[in-house]
């Protein structure tokens, strides 16, 4: 209730804030000028640019989907025109001049002019009572270079049709990576053609059931999924996890397994045998033919968690001896280095959690995403170490951890949680431990959604908005630019639109806990 007061009377006593209820990400330079151009029911865009043109009918759908605003094609003399400027040097950076004739956005690349339009189209919405938009000049590009979102589809799956849908809300919130988690230990999600049990065997099962029928994506589904981002301009990175969370894979290849613990069975892959790496070399090649990207994501982490059993296993021992490894840990950095070759030679760069660091892989060819925020001293140490960055801290960026205090389906960390406004503040010192998070070596942000208490799309809603919105501010606007109160002004015109899709969304200014989705039962 503090929250809904705090932001009706912030809106009553800051009338500039008419401009923000537009657009999230909230731009970096917003210059008004005198007078005002009333815009008409129906958009119409006219460019003369073949690239920007091929934008139109995707915006189009986007604006209509969501916005209910109908957007088409003029042949000439449009309301917003499309212009090409290549003194523009930020590829997604744009301009907007909004004076009282039309809108002209103004980009040096189609990613551009994409964010343009969406900020374009946001205004417009946010403006519609009074049908008419005050005359400015807007010069934005972003705070970081990549912004994204991780979804786990091993833990439950979600489908083809609800992550399409979260391609959309983050092409309107100019977030642009989505990092596919799509094995781990209850699924393996993609297929393989060459290893067709991966899926028929590993893909039965979800972390609610483990004798559910078998979910996973295929190769025509994941290119229809891939290209469906590129045209709203975001790369999807897939993460195949390795040497840990090996379980789906294992249980339909154990020929491959290198053991577990009580807790974690068959956790691993064999490190000593050398069919290992030939066989995730082969999925690998397989995953670089699907997805465009430059990543793969090696995953990396919590290996200890079941690797007790490699001491018993000959071939590790025969291994550690022949290559002087003398600990597990020595065994589990041999092994990402062998697979991080791979990934050099399939042409991609390697992706992996802070654990992959201590490998010694090449800052060259690896990035760091740096998620244990009970230990800022490794972010550190990966700057110090000339790693490129992805910040995502479990706290405050783990979007499957509660979101109020009342709430009891979710995750915590010794009691913290992650509210939207620990997203929106993100980052900070407060975060980061001191670090200098302005480091030209930190990429970007991103929020990460396990799926082990996200067992419905409605659920996994629930985690994601208007979380997602305030992540997209806090990767594309500047501090200095960043309003708290102008943000959650802003945000009263997108739940409008959770609400016309029927979402099941987070009420912010209403916490309480009978509006909670619920989790898995226990």
């Amino acid at each position: 209730m503090i929250l809904k007061q705090f932001v009706l009377v912030i809106l009553i006593l800051l009338p500039g804030l008419s401009f923000a209820q537009g657009i999230i990400p909230f731009p970096n330079d917003y210059k008004p000028e005198e007078g005002t151009t009333k815009f008409p029911r129906k958009i119409s865009v006219y460019t003369q640019d073949d690239e920007f043109a091929r934008l139109i009918p995707v915006v189009g759908k986007l604006a209509g989907d969501y916005f209910s605003l109908e957007i088409r094609e003029a042949n000439n003399n449009g309301f917003v025109e499309l212009i090409r400027n290549n003194s523009i040097q930020n590829e997604e950076g744009y301009q907007i001049k909004i004076n009282s004739q039309k809108i002209r956005i103004e980009a040096g690349s189609p990613a551009g002019c994409f964010y343009g339009l969406q900020s374009v189209i946001q205004l417009i919405d946010g403006h519609r009572e009074e049908k008419k938009l005050a005359n400015a000049v807007i010069e934005d590009s972003p705070l970081y270079e990549l912004r994204g979102v991780m979804l786990d589809e091993s833990r439950h799956f979600f489908g083809k049709e609800y992550v399409m849908q979260l391609l959309d809300y983050m092409a309107i919130h100019k977030l642009n990576i989505f990092h596919w988690h799509l094995t781990d230990v209850p699924g393996w999600r993609i297929e393989i053609k060459k290893y067709p049990l991966l899926t028929t065997v590993g893909g039965v099962g979800n972390n609610s059931n483990p004798d559910s029928p078998a979910t996973y994506y295929t190769q025509e589904e994941i290119k229809e999924i891939v290209e469906y981002a590129q045209q709203r301009f975001i790369e999807i990175i897939p993460e195949i996890d390795m040497p840990g969370h090996a379980t789906a894979a294992v249980k339909a290849y154990p020929e491959y397994s290198g053991g577990g613990s009580e807790r974690y069975p068959d956790f691993t892959f064999n490190p000593g045998f050398e069919g290992t790496y030939q066989f995730l070399t082969d999925i690998l090649s397989e995953v670089t033919e699907l997805f465009p990207s430059d990543y793969i994501h090696i995953g990396g982490d919590e290996v200890h968690f079941g690797n007790e059993q490699w001491n018993k296993l000959p071939e590790i021992k025969d291994l550690m001896n022949e290559h002087q490894l003398n600990t597990l840990v020595d065994v589990e950095h041999y092994f990402l280095k062998r697979m991080a070759d791979s990934v050099k030679h399939l042409g991609k760069t390697v992706m992996g959690w802070d654990e992959v660091m201590a490998a010694g892989l090449s800052n060259e060819n690896t990035v760091v995403m740096w998620w244990r925020h009970d230990k800022p001293q490794l972010l550190k140490e990966a700057l110090e170490k000339n790693y490129p960055v992805i910040m995502c801290p479990r706290i405050p960026l783990y979007l499957d951890f509660v979101q109020h205090e009342s709430h009891q389906h979710g995750r915590k960390w010794q009691g913290n949680f992650a509210p939207i406004e620990g997203v929106y503040e993100f980052p900070s010192e407060r975060f980061t431990g001191g670090v200098d998070f302005d480091s030209p070596l930190i990429k970007g942000i991103q929020g990460n959604v396990w799926s082990e208490v996200i067992h419905t799309p409605e659920r996994l809603q629930f985690m994601l908005y208007p979380r997602l919105s305030a992540l997209s501010e806090a990767a594309w606007t500047k501090e200095e630019n960043k309003s708290a109160a102008s943000f959650f002004g802003r945000l009263t015109k997108l739940t409008k639109i959770y609400d016309k899709q029927h979402m099941r969304y987070y009420d912010y200014m209403n916490p309480q806990i009978d509006k909670e989705v619920p989790g898995p039962k226990k």
